[in-house]
């Protein structure tokens, strides 16, 4: 039992041994390599102190390299600059050096100025001197005129001032007289070859159509289904449409009323489809009229497609368009305003083309616009023309066309020749036999407002409107006025009539003085 305890004691010292000699061994081991990585530590430190060193050293003869060549540019750029300053300082002072010469070129000159002045002031009070002189003999030499002619001054000179005054006036009423003697004959050959060339072209109808406010019924007993009961069926029309349908003792016979041509339209027209219908109450009649407005709005959009398709325009507004398709159903002293400005743009193309003008589409472009203010004049205030100029601007039109369309009635001034040339379609197409009708009392205010024209001018002893309006013929005081006034009367007359009074074609001005002498044989 003990053998075997020392026996367990002896492995275990001699395990305890070998344990204790292989830990020594591992320590060992691991000093050992501590101490290589060490040293090569060591190594690496020295190496890397080498290399360190080596580039500083190259830094620092890159460094010095090219500071030494900074230096070198910089002394190269020092020289330069030096060089351009001495240059620059030869130019300074050679240009000193001409200032310093023009200087006394300068100086000597204002001396010789100052001398040239006091001899001109010399001069200057030597001819004072001598036009006192001047002026006292003249006024001895007037003084002693006077004193022999027993007249003033003061009264030569109005003397003077007259017989000037009536030789001037004299002479320019003859050139003026010569002058529009040449003028109409020319003019009238010109234009009457014009006038002829265009006749021979144009082909217009004599009596232009106008709409009816007249509606015909087929019996009386028609009126009371158009009232209808408490007259809900006529008020219902009349809300509708906007206008006022008379329906008085006529037998068969509504009249629409109102201030619209195109409303009154499509009153005329709801109101005869309502007749055809039979069907006549107030449900039916707002049916009635919307329908009958979308008709009228598509005619009127058909009318503007065709006047532009006949002249074959490009570029028109769709708000032209429908402005020229409403003056189909405007009329002017019973002319139809549509069929009138188509008329009035063929005139206006031939008078350009007769011209010679360079654009003839322009000339009638403006003819078929020059009316379209019409359509929107109840909408706008002031005058078509000017109406008619603004929708035209606002459409793009050339500024050409803008000024003719506002100038045909002379209410603005022509920038252009396209201005006279649509004022003259206008005036021919309106003043054409069978182109218009004019009313009794309209005839009768128009000659009065003429004659009272000719009376509201000095010396006038009668004046009669005669050749239905075409002429006005006036008879003067002989003793108030001479020839010469009275032709100065004549154009002064003409002017205050083309400016107060509204007329077609023309007026002819026929001024007649006469001297009698009347003496009794006893």
């Amino acid at each position: 039992m003990e053998l075997l305890y020392l026996l367990i004691a002896y492995a275990v010292s001699i395990g305890l041994i070998i344990v204790g000699i292989y830990l020594t061994f591992r320590a060992q081991r691991n000093l050992f390599v501590l101490q290589q990585k060490e040293k090569a530590a060591r190594l690496s430190i020295d190496q890397l102190k080498k290399d360190t060193e080596a580039e500083r050293r190259e830094a620092s003869l890159r460094l010095k390299d090219e500071l030494y060549r900074k230096k070198m540019d910089f002394d190269v750029e020092i020289k330069r600059e030096r060089a351009l300053f001495e240059k620059t300082q030869q130019k300074i002072n050679s240009k000193l050096d001409l200032l310093e010469q023009k200087e006394h070129q300068i100086d000597s000159k204002s001396i010789d100025l100052q001398s040239k002045e006091r001899i001109l002031l010399q001069r200057d009070n030597l001819l004072r001197q001598r036009e006192e002189e001047t002026k006292k003999l003249q006024e001895n030499f007037i003084a002693k005129l006077e004193h022999i002619a027993q007249f003033s001054r003061d009264d030569a000179r109005a003397m003077l001032c007259e017989m000037l005054q009536s030789e001037v006036t004299h002479t320019q009423a003859k050139w003026l007289q010569k002058v529009e003697e040449d003028v109409k004959i020319t003019a009238k050959e010109r234009s009457s070859q014009i006038l002829i060339n265009i006749m021979q072209r144009a082909s217009t109808d004599v009596v232009a159509a106008h709409s009816s406010n007249v509606v015909h019924l087929p019996n009386d007993d028609m009126k009371g289904r158009i009232i209808g009961k408490e007259g809900r069926n006529i008020k219902a029309l009349e809300m509708a449409t906007g206008m006022e349908f008379v329906i008085g003792d006529t037998p068969e016979i509504i009249t629409i009323s109102g201030f619209n041509p195109i409303r009154r339209e499509i009153a005329r027209r709801s109101l005869e489809k309502l007749i055809v219908d039979g069907r006549i109450n107030p449900t039916r009649i707002e049916e009635m009229v919307l329908q009958c407005e979308k008709e009228i709005d598509e005619m009127i959009e058909e009318y503007g497609k065709k006047a532009i398709l006949q002249f074959n325009l490009q570029g028109v507004k769709q708000e032209m368009l429908t402005a020229l398709g409403k003056l189909h159903f405007r009329t002017s002293f019973s002319q139809n305003v549509l069929a009138h400005s188509i008329e009035v743009g063929l005139f206006a193309r031939m008078i350009a083309e007769e011209l010679k003008v360079e654009h003839p589409h322009l000339a009638l472009r403006a003819g078929l616009f020059h009316d379209i203010g019409k359509a929107a004049s109840s909408e706008h205030e002031g005058p078509h023309a000017i109406i008619g100029a603004e929708i035209a601007k606002h459409c793009g039109e050339e500024s050409c066309v803008v000024n003719a369309i506002a100038a045909h009635h002379e209410e603005v001034a022509f920038n252009s020749i396209y201005g006279p040339i649509v004022m003259i379609a206008d005036g021919i197409s309106a003043s054409r036999p069978g182109a218009r009708r004019e009313t009794l009392s309209t005839y009768i205010k128009r000659l009065e407002k003429l004659e009272e024209i000719a009376h509201s001018f000095k010396g006038i002893k009668k004046a009669y409107a005669v050749q239905a309006g075409r002429e006005i013929r006036v008879i003067v005081e002989e003793e108030i006025l001479s020839d010469q006034e009275a032709q100065m009367l004549a154009r002064e007359l003409a002017g205050k009539v083309e400016k107060e009074l509204n007329f077609p074609g023309q007026i002819k001005i026929n001024i007649i003085r006469e001297k009698r002498a009347i003496e009794y044989a006893r």
